[in-house]
């Protein structure tokens, strides 16, 4: 006797029975590819661009910067500062790679201001000799130590027209000390609210500003007002610092790497590799 078939049971997977696939789910168009942010361009003439033309482009500049040197510091070795004031007073017409091979050794025998104001000259200009113009650094060096010690009781004072008035420090040499406070955090220091912070313009910095285009002048007093009525003042510091470091790797004096440069679109000089030629005799 042929036994009777049991009913299958489609949920009991012992039946065999496939389960049934559930409803799959819409399916989404894909996202197009973000486009590419579109820089403004170089402008032809830069002494005719228009204010507003010229922040946008500072504004991009200061974000491709920032993502390339994220981090930066002070390239002179200090942990006080006084030892930041000496070190860049030495790095006048000097780099900062031999002011920081002389100056642990200076540190070590003159720690403070007390000791550089009771040192002998002689000895203050042999440790300092290979920075070069040693005899005017020595005398500016012992100069200020002593200014400190009567005028301030042995701390640097921390305005900039009060930093300004110490032998050895001019505009930028202040602006050094004024941006390590701020990026730095030196307790007590209070840059932004001690008149403002400046920018510290050195040959980097000029050089890169007269390519991009965003000075026009040659002194370094008047590049910095001119970055200053540009820049917002939280990238003062630091901005200065990534010139520097893009100043050495990409932009540099004498052979700048303008076809591979981030910057090209937006520079007036890239096409010229670096020639301001809109400043040249003709071209005014």
């Amino acid at each position: 006797m042929r036994s009777k078939q049991r009913a299958g049971n489609p949920d009991d997977p012992a039946e065999g029975h496939s389960l049934p696939s559930p409803a799959a789910a819409p399916s989404r168009p894909a996202r197009p590819p973000a486009r590419p942010l579109r820089l403004p361009a170089a402008p032809r003439y830069p002494r005719q661009e228009k204010m507003a033309h010229r922040r946008r482009r500072l504004a991009h500049v200061v974000r491709i910067l920032r993502e390339r040197y994220p981090t930066v510091s002070v390239p002179l070795r200090h942990e006080t500062p006084w030892q930041l004031l000496v070190a860049t007073i030495l790095s006048a017409q000097c780099t900062d790679a031999k002011v920081n091979q002389v100056t642990p050794e200076l540190f070590r025998r003159f720690p403070g201001p007390a000791e550089m104001a009771g040192a002998s000259l002689a000895e203050i200009e042999e440790l300092i000799r290979p920075t070069g113009f040693f005899r005017a650094k020595a005398r500016a060096l012992q100069g200020a130590a002593r200014q400190i010690l009567l005028e301030y009781g042995g701390e640097l004072p921390r305005r900039l027209e009060e930093l300004v008035k110490l032998p050895g420090v001019g505009r930028k040499t202040a602006n050094v000390i004024l941006s390590a406070a701020e990026l730095e955090k030196w307790p007590g220091w209070e840059p932004r609210a001690a008149g403002g912070l400046g920018v510290v313009v050195d040959t980097h910095v000029a050089r890169i500003a007269q390519r991009l285009g965003l000075t026009l002048a040659r002194d370094p007093a008047r590049i910095e007002q001119d970055l200053l009525a540009l820049l917002p003042e939280g990238e003062r510091a630091t901005f200065p610092l990534r010139l520097i470091y893009f100043g050495r790797q990409v932009c540099t004096s004498r052979k700048p790497r303008c076809p591979s440069c981030p910057l090209f679109v937006m520079c007036p000089a890239g096409k010229h590799q670096g020639t301001l030629a809109w400043l040249t005799p003709r071209a005014r």
